[in-house]
């Protein structure tokens, strides 16, 4: 067996071992088809307040301008699928939200994987990231094989679905590269047609300076009027596209003990959330992803729904 498959087996086992779904790995290089992607994009004002979209344009495209010397992207997925969901009729958490941060859960693992690379193989240089830095995500793990990117805009996999995280680690190591894999939304129109704020503008566009999730998470000043009534009791982030996806059915409960939520989170109704204090906010998302939008921001969210 040459250097380049037993490393890439080796990569891939211990992922496995470390919880992540799955690992897929591509070539790092300039990634020609979604360029003229992420420039439209952009220049329709897709991306609303959120400006830092606009930094870095040739790092976002190009992993050897962000990590000198990169050779492979290492694509990983993290499932983050609920076993238990929030009880009926109440305020809505988005799902990948329930537990603990998954910045500082992945990175942990990403971490350990990195130093079991360095360990086993020699000298590996290399960075993790994780949702934080100029990386195209959804592009190098589709690139990479481990699904494709839907018309809701997520990576789906089939008999998988959608609900995991993505992560990557650029390394300058070659290793054995993964094909892509088919487009498999076929016909189906479902996100489209269950967007509540008609945020899916065409199939495979999403305008996130409509979604709910940059209303309730990115957007800082005032929620616009106009979309009163339209957010279907979502007060951080918004699962309805994943939801409705076929796809979805063949999600399974994740393993990760970080994930699971604080109980009061899954019985907390409507009069609950409308009452909350800056306390229960505190106890109920002491490490979650909810405290980027601050006990404010949720309050206004919550304001809104009303």
């Amino acid at each position: 067996m040459n250097s380049k498959l037993k490393h890439t087996q080796l990569i891939k086992t211990e992922a496995k071992r470390l919880g992540f779904l799955s690992c897929g790995i591509s070539k790092a290089q300039f990634l020609e088809e979604e360029a003229p992607r992420l420039e439209k994009w952009l220049n329709n004002k897709m991306h609303g307040e959120m400006h830092y979209m606009e930094n870095h344009f040739d790092k976002r495209l190009d992993p050897t301008k962000l990590i000198e010397g990169s050779k492979s992207v290492v694509s990983l997925l993290l499932n983050y699928f609920p076993g238990e969901e929030q009880c009926q009729n109440t305020f809505k958490v988005s799902k990948y939200a329930y537990g603990t941060d998954y910045h500082f859960v992945i990175k942990n693992k990403l971490k350990s994987l990195l130093h079991y690379i360095q360990e086993e193989i020699g000298e590996v240089n290399g960075r993790a990231f994780v949702d934080s830095a100029p990386v195209l995500d959804k592009a190098w793990a589709a690139k990479s094989g481990l699904g494709w990117i839907g018309k809701n805009g997520n990576l789906l996999t089939q008999q998988v679905g959608s609900f995991y995280f993505i992560a990557e680690l650029i390394v300058d190591l070659e290793l054995d590269y993964d094909t892509t894999t088919t487009d498999h939304c076929g016909t189906c129109t479902a996100c489209i047609d269950a967007c509540p704020t008609e945020a899916i503008v065409e199939p495979y566009v999403v305008d996130g300076s409509k979604c709910i999730s940059y209303f309730t998470i990115e957007l800082k000043e005032n929620i616009p009027t106009e979309f009163k009534g339209k957010f279907d009791d979502w007060m951080f982030g918004c699962d309805v596209c994943q939801d409705v996806c076929p796809w979805n059915r063949f999600s399974q409960p994740h393993r990760e003990p970080l994930f699971h939520p604080h109980p009061e989170l899954l019985s907390m109704t409507k009069k609950d959330w409308k009452e909350i204090t800056e306390d229960t906010f505190k106890k109920v998302f002491k490490n979650s992803a909810v405290k980027r939008t601050k006990f404010s921001g949720l309050k206004r969210n919550i304001q809104f729904l009303k």
